[in-house]
């Protein structure tokens, strides 16, 4: 199954007789000291029609603490939010958000860990949807997904540090952070030694959709993915890192998310911290 749908796949598959569950789970990283983005307020001015809200923060993470500043939600809670949105085990599932596709990514995989077998990601999110918009709420039927997690290989801090050692951990954050350069929000900057930068940003092209599966492979495969090597993923907080798990799949190419990443790693000053440019 490809993990994406471009935006006249998804006009289809809505105009056909076995529609999608669609979510909307816009939202934005703010910085410290700004007011959050309101995922909400947006969806209400317009989303795609049928579209239901799901929101990041308290459907698909649990509260920030000692795993991170977007840990996994409980399991129970996140079917609960999913049923509450329609979403049913035989059922096709299509997430977007604005256009970043890292929330929306954070839907894909959380559904796709939790069991579910066909879950689709927006392609360029609501930017490329050129068809109409509606400011009606649906209340869809209850649906019956019945999470059932591990489905796709998850992390923890232990696991991360050791996939560093004996394959490949790639960093999803920007270069500067990585570097150690500016860390806008977590306790110190760096990376987690072994970790090879491959920021999120750089799998997608000027119009915000991802870049060819043949040049995501090329890319990859360049920092040392494609020939066996386990593989793994983190960012600041879980969430990026998921849209670039989103992208190794539609290469090809396995991999696992540590979903505390460095807003966890970091939080503990006797985990080892590297800097700079190289990994170690």
């Amino acid at each position: 199954m490809n993990a994406i749908i471009s935006a006249s796949e998804l006009a289809s598959a809505l105009a056909g007789p076995h529609p999608p569950v669609l979510l909307d789970v816009r939202w934005q990283l703010t910085a410290p000291g700004q007011p959050p983005f309101d995922g909400r307020a947006a969806y209400a001015a317009g989303h795609i029609p049928g579209a239901v809200f799901v929101d990041l923060d308290r459907e698909l993470a649990s509260a920030p603490g000692a795993n991170g500043r977007h840990p996994l939600p409980d399991v129970a809670e996140f079917g609960a939010a999913m049923r509450r949105a329609g979403v049913s085990g035989s059922r096709p599932v299509v997430a977007y958000d604005g256009g970043q596709g890292w929330a929306a990514a954070r839907a894909w995989w959380l559904l796709r860990w939790a069991g579910h077998p066909e879950v689709r990601v927006l392609d360029g999110g609501l930017e490329a949807w050129d068809g109409p918009l509606e400011t009606e709420v649906p209340e869809p039927a209850e649906g019956d997904f019945a999470p059932a997690p591990g489905a796709l290989p998850l992390l923890d801090a232990d696991g991360a540090a050791e996939l560093a050692r004996s394959g490949l951990l790639l960093d999803a954050r920007a270069g500067e952070r990585y570097r150690g350069e500016v860390e806008p929000i977590d306790r110190v900057g760096g990376h987690i030694p072994g970790a090879v930068s491959a920021p999120t940003t750089e799998n997608v092209g000027a119009d915000g959709r991802l870049l060819p599966a043949a040049d995501l492979r090329e890319r990859f495969r360049k920092l040392g993915a494609g020939d066996g090597t386990p593989v793994g993923v983190y960012c600041g907080s879980g969430v990026s890192a998921a849209h670039e798990v989103l992208a190794l799949a539609v290469a090809g190419i396995p991999a696992a998310l540590y979903a505390g990443s460095w807003s966890e790693w970091s939080a503990d000053p006797a985990r080892p911290v590297a800097v700079g440019p190289d990994p170690q």
